[in-house]
């Protein structure tokens, strides 16, 4: 029976990166006959003090926790056939990698975001100092194989590989089933779903939101899932807490769903999920024209694209006075996941990827 280390920062249910890459898989490959070993170096308490502001010698005590676990999986790295990295090893350097590379297993990377940029964090100042993003194309020299999430990203990887393949990042439609959901407000829901670190993304959209606001009024409202902080008085938005429990549920009172971005590199290397889950949801669409979007969406067709705030405004309006338009829109973005971006169309790529 061939065996998985699969290293990660966060156990799971925790990260939409890991849920909606690898850990959807994870019963697949064990139906196929692996057996699979999850280390990842934060548990849930370390999660909080981690991710919270301060705390700094606190948050030196996590990072000699995470180095222990890291330790503990170089010894029993032999015992693997396969180790699967995801983005990497270890919050900085690459020692553990290089480490890991002269065990007997075979070594697979996975990434989906342009992670050898910096992203800045401010509750994560002190660690982000000791980063080195540009590691990234190191730790890629040193594995067997690397998985992208989207072909800008496989672009990059190219410089420091030959052995590439491409898997989308997905989602189970099992899971994604419409449910009743009960509107807090009559009007047409124009929805954002992300995190407390993605805010800066919605917030691009604002002018345009304002727009619509002043055009439709009480028919439209607005809903932001991801950060239980966020306020926003003008729009009428108290953001709401992701819990992984009650996430469909949440998603399911939006009539549309936006997925603004700027136009960066980092944004280049996104590939594209809350579109996604929104898409899966037949809750129809609207991403701006940046890196992976301009691929999942046929404009006009499963979905809409959107770059200057008078598109913003333009798209919304047809959607919002048309309900029609949105049921088919929404019916054509489901498709569009069924086809290529379901964990059903996807499996077998995943399979191989350990069977190399």
């Amino acid at each position: 029976m061939p065996k998985i280390l699969f290293l990660t920062l966060h156990r799971k249910d925790r990260s939409p990166g890991q849920r909606f890459r690898h850990e959807q898989y994870l019963d697949y490959l064990e139906s196929e006959g692996f057996e699979i070993t999850y280390s990842p170096m934060l548990n849930e308490r370390q999660d909080k003090i981690f991710y919270g502001s301060g705390k700094t010698l606190i948050k030196v005590g996590v990072g000699i926790s995470a180095l222990l676990k890291r330790i503990k999986d170089v010894f029993r790295a032999n015992r693997y056939d396969y180790i699967f990295i995801y983005r990497d090893a270890f919050f900085f350097g690459t020692f553990f990698e290089w480490l890991f590379k002269k065990s007997k297993a075979k070594l697979i990377f996975d990434f989906d975001d342009s992670i050898w940029l910096q992203d800045e964090n401010p509750n994560q100042s002190f660690f982000q100092k000791l980063k080195s993003p540009e590691k990234t194309g190191k730790i890629i020299s040193f594995c067997d194989l690397t998985i992208a999430g989207n072909e800008y990203l496989a672009n990059y990887a190219r410089n420091h590989t030959n052995n590439i393949t491409i898997i989308p990042t997905t989602i189970e439609l099992n899971e994604y089933v419409r449910v009743d959901s009960e509107k807090s407000h009559p009007g047409v829901c124009i929805g954002w779903s992300g995190s407390f670190s993605t805010i800066k993304h919605f917030e691009s959209a604002l002018e345009p939101l304002r727009k619509i606001k002043d055009k439709y009024g009480d028919r439209v409202y607005f809903k932001v899932i991801g950060d239980g902080n966020y306020k926003n008085e003008e729009l009428n938005i108290q953001g709401l807490t992701w819990k992984s429990e009650t996430e469909v549920h949440d998603l399911c009172e939006i009539d549309i769903g936006i997925m603004p971005l700027p136009d960066d590199d980092w944004s280049k290397g996104k590939c594209g999920l809350k579109g996604l889950q929104y898409m899966a949801l037949e809750i129809p669409t609207i991403m701006s024209p940046v890196g992976v979007n301009s691929d999942i969406i046929q404009d006009g067709e499963n979905g809409f694209l959107a770059g200057s705030s008078e598109e913003w405004v333009e798209k919304l309006s047809l959607l919002i006075e048309n309900v029609d338009l949105r049921k088919k829109v929404g019916a054509a973005g489901k498709k569009t996941v069924e086809k290529g971006f379901s964990v059903e169309a996807n499996k077998d790529k995943w399979l191989k990827a350990f069977r190399f």
